[in-house]
Parts: C-alpha cells; sequence; structure tokens
C-alpha cells in the first residue's frame, strides 16, 4: 500500500519485559495476542486473547494454543508443528513471541499490500519504519524480484530460506499478509461458508467447519484515521 492508493495494512507489536514477551497483531479481519510467560529458556504461561476474529467458532482454539506450548523451550516452539490444529494466527504470535522473547526493545512490523492496480499489487513490509522487502504479486504469483518471478505465494518457502537470516521471519510476515490479502477482493459471500475451505486451522477442521458462522467485524485500515493496534494496550 502507497499513500495514493488503498490496500491491506497488518501490524504486529512484539513488545518484551524480563519475564514475559506479547505479540501482538491487527488487520482487516483480525486482532489478537498472546503473551509467553517464562523463565528466560521455557514458557510458563500462555495467555491467548481474540479481540476480533471472523469466525465464530475461532475462540474455541485459544485452549489449545495452551496446550501446544505451555513447559515448551523458548528455542523450540517452531518444532511444535500442531499449525493446523490450532488458530494459525495465534500459532505464528507464538513463535514470533518466543523468538523475540529476549529482545532489549519493541519491534513492530507493518506489511502493506495495494489493492490491485493492472492486476498487480506492491507488498512491502517495514520494520520499525524501515522498509525492508518489497515485491510485485500478480494472480497469486511473484512478478519482481526477478529471482522469485514465478513463484507461487505458497510456494515461496525455499526461495525465503535463500535470504539472509535477518530477512527470512520479515519475509514470511509478508508472504502471509499477501495472501490475507486476497481477502479484500473476494466477495464477503464467497468466503463465507467454512466447509469450503481446506482444512488448514483450528476452524477449518472438518468437525466445525460445519458449524463456523461469519461473524468478524472487518476494518480497513487504508480508508479510516489511525493505525492498527492503535486501540489495543500493550500489557507487558
Amino acid at each position: 500500500m502507497t499513500q495514493q492508493h488503498t490496500g491491506f495494512w497488518r501490524r504486529f507489536r512484539l513488545t518484551p519485559s524480563p519475564n514475559a514477551v506479547q505479540a501482538e497483531v491487527e488487520d482487516d479481519f483480525h486482532c489478537m495476542s498472546v503473551v509467553v510467560h517464562h523463565d528466560g529458556e521455557k514458557a510458563l504461561r500462555i495467555v491467548p486473547d481474540m479481540r476480533r476474529a471472523p469466525w465464530s467458532t475461532c475462540p474455541g482454539a485459544a485452549d489449545g494454543l495452551v496446550q501446544t506450548f505451555t513447559g515448551v523451550a523458548l528455542a523450540l516452539f517452531h518444532k511444535r508443528g500442531e499449525k493446523k490444529a490450532n488458530c494459525t494466527h495465534l500459532y505464528d504470535l507464538a513463535l514470533l513471541a518466543a523468538s523475540h522473547a529476549t529482545d532489549q526493545t519493541q519491534t513492530i512490523y507493518d506489511v502493506l499490500v495495494s489493492d490491485p492496480i493492472d492486476n498487480q499489487r506492491r507488498a512491502e513490509v517495514r520494520r520499525n519504519d524501515e522498509t525492508l522487502l518489497t515485491w510485485i504479486e500478480s494472480g497469486f504469483q511473484i512478478v519482481k524480484p526477478d529471482e522469485a518471478a514465478g513463484i507461487r505465494l505458497d510456494k515461496l518457502r525455499s526461495w525465503i530460506e535463500t535470504l539472509e537470516p535477518a530477512l527470512q521471519e520479515p519475509a514470511r510476515l509478508l508472504q502471509w499478509g499477501n495472501m490475507l490479502a486476497n481477502g479484500r477482493i473476494i466477495p464477503l459471500e464467497k468466503q463465507s461458508d467454512a466447509t469450503g475451505m481446506p482444512p488448514s486451522c483450528y476452524t477449518f477442521q472438518p468437525e466445525r467447519a460445519v458449524v463456523a458462522k461469519r461473524v468478524g467485524k472487518i476494518r480497513d485500515f487504508s480508508r479510516r484515521a489511525g493505525r492498527p493496534l492503535d486501540e489495543c494496550k500493550t500489557v507487558v
């Protein structure tokens, strides 16, 4: 998204303190938080908070996140491998929290994806207001940069692993944000039947998809005053 164009805006805020770290995210469709209380090595307590979620069944995922990560070494969060059984957004927040648990300062990521212009979208990720990566995407495939051209958004993992380590985390956030931005151009009635979704998260598992209802309020931050997470309080 640029100053001249509307688009998807997703903000992450990662706030460490001596014995806890909070990871938050807000975008058009979600507003969520995970606090990981720890002893410097392992998670002692996990506190998820779904402030805004798109499906009626989403809040039920909180207990699963607690079970997934309580008692786990911070360095091993990424090896849990239970993402599809969890809310994927809470799961990703837990991984971010673990990765930044020993930071000394707050980190803010902004993922900005323009609405399509001539069938192309410009996507960028910033860390603390510094632009780290940009690419052009069209039809779910990368157009620019040249070294990633032709790769589907959901197949970027191998390319991301070729980036320098400091860029791999923001690249993953940009990939996921660019994929979520598709929700802005799909009519709501066509994305409100959970039974038509692949079983990629807690709500889309078959036993819940049949009862899930679309309930979340959609907020377009490119058309309103304020930024994502401005109305949310950090608690650590």
